[in-house]
């Protein structure tokens, strides 16, 4: 369990809390664009890339990708198919059994650091490139989703020659070591809401280890992955070591997590996806998987809170990447001490937001990733509404064009409501009251999710107690 103390945040109004984007996370660089800017972003690839090379699917199949912030097509793109995807596991196996399984570990490192060098002199065009597809604000791309891309590839090329074996001293005429192998060939499946940064935790690891890599990113955000696939061309990775396969859940995600060629698959995204990956990756070889799915995170506000403090975390914690977040901090409980105060500069906070063009720099949350995603928040709204929750503001679609929802502030929440039990996947912050710790704790475990959790407090005693009580990955503290 990791506890992450942020006191150091500096105390700001409200409505400049409720500006805050990237500069929560990370240093900025002045970004200026605009709409007008996006037109002249350049999508290089749109083909599979399989063994180092750039191809058609062997049907010719497309699909569509499109600019949330307009619902305008950018581009087609290929189409994985099954044998395409068998042909992907094909060449990431010969790889493996080849020259990047040989290859000395700080050489592995070098090509990682080259790919992170090579990511970084492409910024621009690549955060633009992500705000295009996705509709988050480019500042965010660029500082928060690219800024950690950087720093997770970097430490991981640290990595290849530092994984070490023991020896195990046993009795006799006998000599015992334990060694750390790769584990093969891994399929990587990433979903739409970082694109990039998830990208990159999953290359990391598994290259620096020296596995080799089928990904397919999600169908609706394929543009960044292929255009790091140029890169990772560019940067000398051998043929094979890493194949990137844009294709739809049914049909590429399915065959890939079943391929008895596949030694490993890893998984971000929904809950109900994530069981279906479960169960078909044991249909063939018994693989295995690691899954990473939904969360209803409870941020836990006490009394004794910073309110300053309390209402910028619980609005980055919310509303950061348009809610579309799976630690997203949407289940928001407040001491009854502070609560209406709390309650009333949040609103103040949420309608401060500026909701609109991801290539505007004044822009704080952009675009709900598609219409899908968009009738799904507007029904959990109608149903917040309709269960008797205090809808304080937002809660309607923002302009004409493009899957913007204003940010929206339910207060008198309790724990039985949809709004309070299901994952909402967008800028929906419900705020429940209640009296005591160990009240709190109860209410916050009793939930289907514990990927992760937040509390905000003064008192150390109740910042351990509490972040001991609750049942979450990561609990952050302040």
């Amino acid at each position: 369990m990791q506890r992450h103390v942020l006191r150091q945040l500096p105390r700001v109004q409200a409505n400049a809390m409720a500006r805050a984007t990237a500069a929560t996370f990370a240093k900025t660089t002045p970004l200026m664009l605009s709409r007008q800017f996006s037109a002249h972003v350049e999508v290089k690839q749109t083909n599979l890339l399989i063994n180092n090379e750039f191809v058609p699917s062997i049907t010719g199949t497309t699909f569509e990708t499109f600019d949330p912030a307009t619902e305008e097509k950018i581009a087609d793109v290929a189409e994985a198919g099954t044998a395409d995807i068998d042909a992907a596991v094909a060449a990431a196996r010969a790889a493996f059994n080849g020259p990047w399984r040989t290859m000395a570990p700080a050489d592995r490192g070098r090509l990682m650091h080259k790919l992170a060098d090579l990511i970084e002199e492409n910024i621009e065009e690549l955060s633009a490139l992500e705000s295009l597809d996705n509709g988050k604000p480019c500042a965010v791309s660029k500082n928060v989703d690219i800024g950690l891309v950087l720093k997770t590839l970097r430490y991981y090329a640290g990595w290849p020659d530092k994984i070490q074996g023991a020896v195990v001293p046993i009795s006799g005429p006998y000599l015992c070591y334990t060694k750390q192998e790769p584990v093969g060939v891994c399929a990587q499946i990433i979903p739409w809401n970082f694109p990039m940064l998830m990208m990159a935790w999953k290359l990391g690891p598994a290259l620096a280890a020296g596995n080799t890599v089928v990904l397919k990113p999600a169908e609706q955000t394929p543009l960044s992955a292929l255009r790091v696939g140029e890169l990772i061309v560019e940067a000398g990775f051998p043929k094979g070591v890493v194949n990137i396969v844009p294709g739809v859940g049914p049909t590429a995600g399915r065959h890939l997590a079943q391929h008895p060629g596949v030694d490993k698959v890893a998984f971000t995204g929904s809950t109900e996806v994530g069981y279906q990956i479960m169960r078909t990756s044991h249909v063939s070889n018994i693989k295995r998987v690691t899954l990473e799915l939904g969360g209803k995170s409870a941020n836990i506000i006490l009394d004794d809170a910073d309110i300053d403090l309390a209402i910028a975390q619980s609005q980055v914690g919310l509303f950061l990447n348009q809610g579309q977040c799976c630690i997203a901090g949407s289940r928001v409980y407040v001491q009854e001490g502070i609560y209406d105060e709390f309650v009333k500069r949040s609103v103040e906070a949420a309608n401060a937001r500026v909701v609109g063009d991801p290539f505007s720099s004044a822009t704080d949350q952009g675009a709900q990733i598609d219409e899908t995603q968009f009738e799904k928040i507007m029904g959990y709204i109608d149903e917040g509404a309709k269960e008797g929750a205090r809808l304080l503001c937002g809660g309607k679609r923002e302009g004409s064009k493009g899957w913007f929802v204003q940010p929206t502030v339910f207060a008198d929440v309790t724990d039985d409501m949809t709004i309070a039990r299901e994952e909402i996947f967008g800028p929906v912050m419900s705020i429940l009251k209640f009296k005591t710790v160990d009240e709190v704790i109860e209410r916050a475990n009793d939930s289907n999710y514990g990927l992760g959790a937040g509390v905000v407090t003064q008192n150390i005693d109740n910042a351990i107690k509490i972040s001991n009580g609750l049942r979450a990955g990561t609990v952050y503290v302040n």
